[in-house]
């Protein structure tokens, strides 16, 4: 074995409770890193799944109309009169469905046709959002597939797809029929083609799937859609898009950042405070190491003059304690990453989402943990460096009367 490693290791088994209390000191942090950042980066992923798993990246919509003013007879002040609500088609959707499928980012298009309407089977009667769609495409940007409790997401002629807590109110099932009134009190009877369960209350009681033709048909939209959905390959370049597609299209252009932007601003505050928590744990980590090898260097001074004034070089010297704080950082490092993966597994058992299903998987990224644990190396051997370069710089006599 080397001489250096030889006398590391020495200085190491003879500082038993100075080696033990930082080892564990490291071990402690790299756990704490490790641990923090694989549960904030799992609960931020299930997050913006659950919350863009049933919604476009963006979403395209006609102008809003602006509100009119209305000059009364008598001459007196004008009256702001809101313009009546009524559903719009987006002006010219086919080219815009083109447009937007050549953007560069933009991995799937769904025209949409979309407005309020009610269900009924017999006496029961539920509002509901009709919803029209081509369901090859709109698959793509809302993976229905994946939520599908009974029957399959496919509509054709008057079949529908409907959530099963509308299901559940009107007592209706596969191949069972529903009546669809819309706000334009338009009525067909539909036929039950499949349920889904997408894991929002809400959504699985007012969503309804049609065809678009009979969407617009119902909805007395001829021809038109109300809506043009989007998905891009990269969520966080959502809102780049929707600019691009803002000033391409003047339409009324909205990204899912726009509206969860309070989701958003909240992902990104945990992130800083994750951030944060790893910088200080790191300082700490460090300063510990740098303070033992302080004092070892200060309780190794006559060790170190005799191994100076026998011809060891000041390098030899600087690399023996480097080595310490390598093996600090190496050792604390590997037992810390064996620390975190249990917790998680430990954690991933207690809390439960509210189906039962873990609420993160008990698992490390091996790329993270590799980067955490050569991020501990590196610090061990910077916080090594000031005491390395004390002992190198030591004189012999000196050190040797001491």
């Amino acid at each position: 074995m080397p001489f250096e490693w030889l006398v590391a290791l020495r200085y190491l088994r003879e500082g038993r409770l100075q080696t033990v209390l930082i080892l564990a000191g490291v071990v402690g942090g790299v756990a704490v890193i490790l641990f923090l950042t694989t549960l904030i980066s799992q609960l931020q992923a299930s997050i913006i799944e659950r919350t863009l798993g049933s919604q476009a990246h963006v979403v395209i919509r006609p102008l809003e109309e602006v509100n009119r003013n209305v000059l009364p007879a008598d001459g007196t002040a004008a009256i702001v009169q809101p313009r009546a609500q009524r559903l719009r088609s987006v002006d010219q959707w086919e080219a815009i469905v083109r447009l937007v499928a050549r953007t560069p980012d933009v991995v799937a298009v769904s025209p949409v046709v979309t407005g309020a309407g009610f269900a009924i089977r017999g006496t029961a009667s539920k509002a509901i959002a009709l919803i029209g769609v081509d369901a090859e495409r709109y698959r793509r940007v809302v993976r229905m597939d994946d939520y599908m409790k009974r029957g399959r997401f496919e509509v054709a002629g008057v079949g529908a797809v409907i959530g099963v807590e509308l299901a559940r109110d009107l007592g209706v099932d596969l191949g069972d029929k529903i009546r669809v009134r819309s706000a334009e009190n338009r009525d067909e009877l539909l036929t039950v083609t499949g349920v889904f369960d997408i894991g929002n209350r809400d959504l699985n009681r007012r969503w309804v799937f049609t065809t678009i033709k009979l969407a617009q048909s119902l909805l007395d939209l001829a021809g038109g859609v109300s809506n043009v959905d989007v998905t891009v390959n990269d969520i966080f370049a959502a809102e780049r898009v929707a600019e691009l597609l803002r000033a391409q299209t003047g339409l009324t252009v909205e990204s899912w950042m726009q509206t969860n932007a309070q989701l958003l601003a909240a992902l990104r505050n945990q992130s800083v405070s994750n951030t944060l928590i790893r910088a200080f744990v790191v300082v700490i980590v460090a300063v510990g190491i740098a303070s033992v090898l302080v004092v070892s260097v200060v309780q190794k001074q006559r060790e170190i003059g005799i191994l100076r004034a026998m011809g060891t070089s000041p390098r030899r010297i600087m690399t023996v304690f480097l080595l310490q704080g390598g093996i600090y950082g190496l050792v604390g490092s590997v037992a810390g990453s064996g620390l975190a993966f249990g917790l998680l597994a430990f954690f991933s058992r207690v809390y439960r989402n509210a189906d039962g299903s873990a609420l993160f998987a008990a698992e490390l990224d091996p790329m993270v943990a590799l980067r955490v644990c050569g991020l501990a190396v590196v610090i061990g051997l910077l916080a090594a460096a000031l005491p390395a370069r004390r002992a190198a710089r030591m004189d012999p006599v000196q050190a040797i009367r001491m």
